[in-house]
């Protein structure tokens, strides 16, 4: 291929990519009965909130000039020590990981030119990770954790749901982390699953109308740091053939 031939190729990579042609435009307009992006701008635009005048905004920086910027608004901060908790704990990354993994841009940048998403950056990662896990295990199989702790209750809920197969009732216990139960509450609602918080024991799984219970998620340790035996909740949700979830801080 000749420079002539790369340029208009690469020309029409970025016509498809970047926005719309004006012969493009032009048709859409035509379809929704305007004839330039400004009057259907104004139809669309409230009278009230809509200005004639320009945006007072200051001279663009230069790259040198907006890292400084950034770095004097950053230097305003306090570094303060995380009392969180709550499933949110420090941890020691090796620098060659912090560099290699979480600072490299092949993670979080533009993966494809339609989608410029971390996720599949992080994906590509987390595959990474598990093919070293199993090679410093000689396990065939290595897992990795996709998601938060609270969104993969959330999943574990619903996939619990589907491996029952009936039921639309899912315990979950009260000393669950409020953000694990926020998601399940999030979750439940539109695909209409009942989700009952409480303090989860035997005789509660026991008492729950058959057929209904699908699942029970208990949390250990709790969220008050407490740590019982979950196993009495778990025995009796295999006798009723539900489903136990064990979720661990």
């Amino acid at each position: 291929m000749n420079s002539a031939d790369r340029d208009l190729a690469d020309r029409a990579f970025a016509d498809r990519h970047i926005g719309t042609a004006a012969a493009q435009q032009r048709q859409m307009l035509a379809a929704v009965g305007y004839e330039s992006l400004d009057e259907l701008t104004a139809a669309a635009l409230p009278a009230a909130i809509a200005s004639d005048r320009p945006l007072d905004l200051p001279a663009p920086l230069s790259e040198a000039e907006a890292l400084a910027e950034l770095r004097r608004l950053a230097s305003g901060n306090q570094v303060l020590t995380s009392m969180i908790g709550l499933g949110y704990y420090g941890t020691i990354t090796p620098p060659v990981i912090r560099r290699n993994v979480l600072e490299s841009p092949a993670w979080y940048t533009a993966y494809t030119p339609y989608q410029p998403e971390i996720s599949q950056g992080r994906l590509e990662a987390l595959l990474n990770f598990q093919t070293m896990c199993a090679d410093l295990t000689g396990l065939p199989v290595a897992g990795a954790s996709m998601l938060d702790e609270a969104s993969a209750a959330a999943e574990a809920m619903t996939l619990a749901r589907r491996a029952a197969g009936r039921g639309s009732v899912f315990l979950a216990d009260a000393g669950c982390l409020p953000q694990t139960l926020a998601v399940l509450a999030t979750r439940a609602e539109p695909l209409g699953i009942d989700l009952v918080v409480a303090p989860v024991t035997p005789e509660l799984v026991s008492a729950q109308p058959p057929g209904e219970l699908f699942g029970v998620l208990v949390q250990y340790p709790a969220a008050d740091g407490s740590v019982t035996d979950p196993r009495p909740v778990i025995d009796a949700a295999h006798a009723s053939t539900r489903l136990s979830i064990p979720s661990r801080s």
